[in-house]
């Protein structure tokens, strides 16, 4: 692997500094190309990707089943509004429904608008007087007005005040804390089943279906925001199948399309109706790309029998890095589920990413002490082995 520094073109980071919005930290890293697990920058550098496409490119860079379909379709039709139909977003709306719960899908561009329209949609479907909406401490939600609030992390809020209304928040795991929460003008709960950006916290036994018991007890529909651990990414095709319990509505996005911008609200053929015409809309929401990386991307899943191999490949992760616990007072836990991998630390997590990339292998730190891994399905063992081993000479330098 190359040992290039990672340095970038000055001419490109003189083109960020004078004309785009400095609202991201950005490495000091231009990325030109990738293939796979591995992604080069402009420099020649070579990476091995444990984070690729922030949780999006779950096939890896440029699948070729994805690439294939994107580049057929834009030659013949790229966008057309949604009051006209086409075949293919029929046809990706049904592939979800057959793997899931069996409802009608609303699609649009990206995780926060999907949060946005699950939302909107609680409050149409529930009595005029039921608004409020249970969230949980630790939660990410996204970055649209409603979704930020929803998301229960003060650091996501400051400077926006005042927040919008009906969102009361829960801690995590706690089964009697909402209880207490709901009143008569509950309408619903939101909850990512597995958190991602919270630190890959996994629920305690029996928590979601406490969760879809106290729904049905007051009336509530129950919301799983599966952005990051949907679509296959934990082994089944949704994390809920792994915990015996089926939400009113489910929100994707991330991996949905393998790298093309895609996301959906799914719900159930009753509460459907709910969002009728005029109330919501997202005008690139289900084109003809998206629509076609989308089909494309199931197929790949399933011709390839990629379910599986997320499974083996949490396995392999976890029988690599939990030695670290037990070795290291730094390693404090590590949690997986099929392809979310989170290693909790007791010291800042920060350098460990910088330290990774100069060895070339790109994580994630998330709540400042939590290596976060989102890796794709498509890793082969060897390069797991790869990526842990420079990860476990990083963390043990931290003793």
């Amino acid at each position: 692997m190359s040992t290039t520094s990672t340095t970038m073109s000055p001419a490109t980071a003189e083109l960020f500094d004078r004309y785009v919005v400095p609202n991201y930290r950005r490495f000091p890293v231009s990325l030109e190309r990738g293939e796979g697990s591995w992604v080069w920058d402009d420099q020649g550098k070579r990476y091995l990707d444990f984070f690729p496409g922030w949780g999006c490119n779950l096939l890896g860079h440029c699948p070729p089943s994805v690439v294939e379909a994107v580049q057929d379709q834009v030659a013949k039709l790229i966008h057309v509004p949604n009051t006209w139909h086409f075949e293919s977003q029929g046809e990706w709306a049904k592939l979800l429904s057959e793997r899931s719960f069996g409802g009608k899908a609303f699609f649009c561009n990206s995780g926060a608008e999907a949060n946005e329209a699950a939302i909107k949609l609680v409050r149409l479907h529930s009595d005029p007087h039921r608004y409020k909406i249970i969230t949980f401490d630790g939660g990410f939600h996204g970055r649209t007005f409603g979704a930020v609030t929803a998301t229960a992390q003060p650091k996501y809020h400051e400077g926006l005040g005042p927040m919008l209304p009906g969102f009361v928040y829960a801690p995590f795991g706690d089964l009697d804390a909402v209880r207490d929460l709901i009143d008569e003008e509950t309408a619903g709960i939101l909850i990512e089943p597995i958190q991602g950006e919270g630190g890959i916290r996994i629920p305690p036994p029996e928590f979601l279906q406490g969760l879809r018991a106290l729904a049905d007890e007051f009336g509530l529909l129950l919301v799983f925001d599966e952005v990051q651990a949907g679509c296959g990414r934990t082994g089944e095709w949704f994390a809920y199948q792994h915990y015996g319990v089926t939400p009113d509505i489910m929100t994707l996005a991330k991996s949905l399309c393998g790298g093309i911008a895609g996301a959906a609200m799914l719900t159930t053929a009753e509460i459907a109706p709910s969002l009728r015409p005029g109330m919501h809309a997202a005008t690139f929401g289900g084109n003809p790309i998206a629509a076609r990386a989308g089909i494309a991307t199931i197929e790949t899943i399933e011709r390839d029998g990629l379910l599986a191999r997320a499974k083996e490949l949490g396995e392999r992760f976890r029988t690599r890095l939990a030695p670290l616990v037990d070795e290291l007072e730094v390693a404090k836990e590590l949690r997986v589920q099929g392809l979310m991998i989170g290693l909790e630390l007791t010291v800042d997590g920060t350098p460990v990413v910088g330290d990774c990339m100069e060895k070339g292998l790109l994580v994630n730190c998330t709540q400042g002490n939590v290596i976060r891994l989102l890796p794709a399905m498509t890793l082969t063992d060897d390069q797991v082995d790869e990526g842990c081993d420079i990860l476990a000479d990083v963390v043990r330098k931290l003793s």
